[in-house]
């Protein structure tokens, strides 16, 4: 197996010319080489050639990258920039000791709640107690939060859906109407927790187009937010374990309605390299709108009115190169009057867990994209990532003036619609 640092392969196709610097979040804010898709490839290259060291510096400018790979996009080479910077992150994960506190830390976020859904559930109980006991309202109102510096990671703390989504696990939801494909829906980790109904109405969304719907007991967090650590090892025990789970199954797709996540599934076969079943896994998966685009709608459709936006989540757009399938969806609604998102492809800020790590930044980023938004007067503002979703939704709660739009998944906006046609 190659070693888990950026190979020459990749990091050679740079011609440093530049193109993927006003692609680049960190850059268009901080206005520094270092931080630009280019000068990570360049110091990527010293540590690989023994010229610079692997330290506080070189950790600090990979660390602070959000990993949304729009330089993607915009270069004309195709460096494969996601590859290289998480390969970078594994090498400074192997070799590279971080503070005490960040490694318990890391260890206690990625290596136990992350693969536990019973430490999953449980985080999600304390979430509703936060929630529903008044302190949380309580530490906003009283200003202790920001005085400890942690106003504005609490801002995107994600709200607890209960009943949570993992009560569906092992269940098979069938065809609404004429059967036509039978689907693996891949439910995510935290996101049966946050997201719970916005779950749910995927899987209403897929039934009522006649996908009978199995949502297999067994499988766990696909390993996305570990891969973007650098935490590879743990990242390729969870897809064993997802691909031996899903390829059980007799299905026509394996689906996900988390961007995030699904650029990770359809990368299996890179994480496992010779494991011809992580092929056929990464093959057969797909994000749900790329596969509802593909299929087409049949379930009728009623009036949705009001201003529409969508946002592009990054790893839809730059990892998987799916940018028509949720506008092509959008359109179909009547009464939606799509107004198209400037600067889209900029990240909202969010990018896993990089609102936490480097909230100041994040918050930048999400105060321009509400700019944006506001500009649409929408009144409702589409994703298809449930990352985006939270950090959208605290936008609007902390910087929207005026008319506050609602943020919902598209699977949701169409479940609301074929709802008002019954």
């Amino acid at each position: 197996m190659t070693a888990d640092k950026p190979q020459y392969e990749d990091y050679s196709k740079c011609i440093h010319c530049g193109l993927c610097l006003n692609a680049c979040p960190t850059y268009r804010e901080l206005h520094l080489e270092s931080d630009s898709p280019r000068g990570r490839i360049f110091q990527m290259i010293q540590v690989d050639e023994g010229r610079l060291e692997l330290g506080d510096s070189f950790v600090h400018h990979m660390d602070l990258c959000l990993d949304c790979r729009s330089c993607e996009t915009a270069c004309p080479s195709n460096v494969p920039y996601g590859r290289l910077i998480e390969a970078a992150r594994a090498q400074i994960h192997e070799n590279y000791k971080r503070p005490l506190l960040e490694r318990w830390g890391r260890s206690l976020f990625y290596e136990r709640l992350l693969t536990s859904p019973a430490l999953m559930k449980l985080f999600g109980y304390g979430l509703v107690f936060y929630q529903r006991s008044g302190l949380r309202d309580l530490m906003r109102q009283s200003g202790f939060l920001k005085q400890i510096g942690l106003a504005g990671v609490e801002a995107v703390a994600p709200d607890a859906e209960p009943p949570f989504f993992f009560s569906q696990f092992g269940k098979m939801f069938p065809a609404i109407g004429t059967p036509r494909y039978r689907v693996a829906f891949f439910a995510g980790c935290l996101a049966n927790v946050t997201h719970a109904r916005m779950n749910e109405a995927t899987v209403r969304v897929l039934q009522a187009n006649g996908c009978e719907v199995i949502i297999p007991a067994g499988q766990g967090c696909c390993g996305a937010l570990h891969v973007h650590a650098g935490i590879r090892n743990v990242a390729r025990e969870l897809a064993r374990r997802n691909i031996e789970v899903f390829l059980s199954e007799t299905c026509d797709a394996l689906l996900t309605n988390a961007a995030g996540c699904g650029s990770t599934l359809k990368e299996y076969g890179e994480l496992l390299p010779g494991d011809a079943r992580a092929q056929e896994f990464a093959k057969k998966m797909e994000d749900v709108t790329e596969f509802l685009a593909r299929v087409g709608l049949t379930q009728p459709l009623g009036k949705v009115e009001g201003v529409v936006t969508y946002q592009d989540p990054c790893h839809l757009a730059h990892g998987q190169r799916v940018r028509s399938a949720p506008r092509q969806l959008i359109r179909q609604i009547p009464g939606v009057a799509y107004r198209e998102l400037a600067h889209t492809e900029i990240c909202c800020g969010s990018a896993g867990v990089y609102n936490v790590l480097h909230n100041d930044l994040a918050m930048d980023l999400l105060r321009n994209k509400m700019t944006d938004i506001g500009d649409t007067h929408a009144d409702v503002v589409l994703t298809a990532n449930p990352g985006c979703l939270l950090q959208i939704r605290a936008g609007v709660r902390l910087f929207s003036s005026g008319k506050s739009p609602r943020v919902l998944h598209v699977m949701e906006l169409l479940d609301e619609s074929a709802r008002a046609a019954s």
